[in-house]
């Protein structure tokens, strides 16, 4: 029987596992770092987390949800659909909770997994399902040790911190920041922006689901898919969408803010689709209360009870909340993964890559969950991850079908694979600038798919053998 081992309890890992137990894997074993299943959406409790992803698209086909309450959930209701859907499909009670995995080895044709309290366990096979979005980022600046107030980021949210009353900067402004800021300025004596780069901000098309419709809003997954598949098409510069969405949120802005200053700060320089489309109702109402104040320049240092940006001004404040996203580019950080190939995180020195976004040459019988080059910029990423578990699941098939022991995907096909992917992303919008989509030193665009979830989901939907090394 073969033995199967995930890494992570967000959507990736649930999915995986919920998948493989359905088609008959028994030994299916989750190991999570934190106390309960969840990912991302247990761990993002900032003030007003939700998602940017209408909800019918938001939740597993196999597991429709017919009772959300609106159509852009929060945090918590996502939170609640991922517990049920563990427990429904048995996750819950494979998963080893307070399991932080250090380390994998290819010993012996098996992955030795070595946690941080020095236990060991090995499995024939092993799913890396920590995603992309897992370690919260902040920037390095002078002054940390001497601040006297509130340090928060969006990635790892205090609940117990109380800002009322009190002088608030939020550092950045993508996709956390553009929820996080008004519920902020609802209780924060003053609020300040930092505002390195803006962006394209889109209407919102959110509201409750009254309780007769609930009974049709899964009927919308078809129609908001067809229109979510656009915003990858929107990634050609010279394409009809691209122009449609440059055109709706300029428009956007000019109805929300009215202040001509205001308003120049927070038109975007880059080309529509080089940096995550958001959207938002109230984020261009709140910078224009008074106590409220866009600064557009970066961070540069701290001093106890404030803070400068890159124009030389101090601001003032008690509190200081990052929205700055997380390490994008260090894929499975802080997780030491060692196989015949050497060592991945030196495989990936110049950015990470693999073959159909989950096979590394290499590392035989390793399978990534939410890979290099799955993310999107447009859809769900659910789709993607439902079309990888598909995908890793009929490899395991093919295993044990053959009672075959080994496979890899063979150097030769992770090249053509590469090649095609970063070709057409040459020639996408996340080209034309600098964005956490992008490795730092190289240049090399790693974490997205450079078109919609219906493409991808044909490319994997085959496990083609002359790709592969059996053994």
């Amino acid at each position: 029987m073969t033995s199967i081992g995930i890494i992570g309890t967000g959507f990736g890992g649930i999915g995986t596992a919920a998948e493989l137990l359905t088609h008959g894997y028994d030994d299916v074993r989750l190991w999570e770092r934190a106390d309960t299943v969840g990912g991302v959406w247990r761990d993002n409790t900032y003030p007003g987390a939700a998602c940017d992803v209408p909800a019918p698209l938001y939740s597993f086909s196999f597991a429709p949800n017919d009772d959300w309450s609106r159509r852009y959930p929060g945090q918590a209701e996502i939170l609640g659909y991922l517990r049920r859907v563990a427990d429904q499909y048995g996750v819950t009670r494979r998963t080893r909770f307070g399991a932080r995995v250090v380390s994998a080895r290819w010993v012996d044709e098996t992955w030795r997994v070595t946690f941080d309290d020095g236990t060991v366990e090995t499995v024939d096979v092993l799913i890396s399902a920590v995603g992309q979005l897992s370690e919260p980022s902040a920037p390095d600046v002078d002054g940390w040790e001497t601040f006297d107030g509130t340090v928060l980021h969006a990635g790892a949210w205090d609940d117990s911190a109380d800002l009322a009353g009190r002088r608030v900067a939020v550092v950045g402004t993508g996709a956390s920041a553009v929820q996080i800021v008004p519920r902020l300025a609802d209780v924060a004596a003053e609020l300040v922006v930092l505002q390195r780069s803006a962006n394209h901000i889109l209407p919102k098309p959110d509201g409750g689901y009254a309780h007769w419709y609930r009974d049709f809003a899964p009927g919308e997954r078809r129609p908001i898919d067809w229109i979510t598949q656009q915003f990858s098409r929107g990634l050609d510069p010279d394409s009809a969408v691209a122009t449609t969405i440059e055109r709706l949120a300029a428009t956007h802005l000019r109805v929300r803010v009215r202040d001509a200053d205001l308003r120049r700060h927070l038109r975007p320089r880059h080309q529509v689709g080089c940096k995550r489309i958001l959207f938002s109702n109230d984020y261009y109402p709140t910078l224009t209360r008074d106590d409220v104040h866009l600064v557009p320049h970066a961070l540069t240092e701290v001093r106890s009870d404030a803070i400068r940006t890159t124009d030389g001004v101090w601001h003032a404040v008690d509190a200081i909340c990052f929205a700055t996203g997380f390490d994008t580019q260090d894929f499975l950080h802080g997780i030491e993964i060692v196989g015949p190939g050497g060592d991945l995180h030196d495989t990936w020195s110049a950015g990470a890559r693999a073959h159909l976004g989950i096979h590394v040459p290499g590392f035989p019988n390793l399978f990534l969950a939410y890979g290099p080059n799955t993310n999107l910029g447009g859809g769900s990423i659910i789709t993607m991850l439902e079309a990888q578990a598909r995908h890793i699941r009929a490899t395991l098939d093919r295993m044990r079908h053959r009672r075959l022991r080994r496979v890899e995907a063979t150097p030769a096909a992770e090249q053509r694979w590469d090649d095609r992917v970063q070709h057409e992303l040459a020639h996408s919008a996340w080209a034309s600038c600098t964005s956490w989509y992008r490795h730092p030193e190289t240049g090399r665009i790693t974490s997205n798919w450079p078109g919609g979830t219906w493409a991808y989901e044909q490319v994997v939907a085959d496990v083609h053998d002359e790709e592969f090394l059996w053994t």
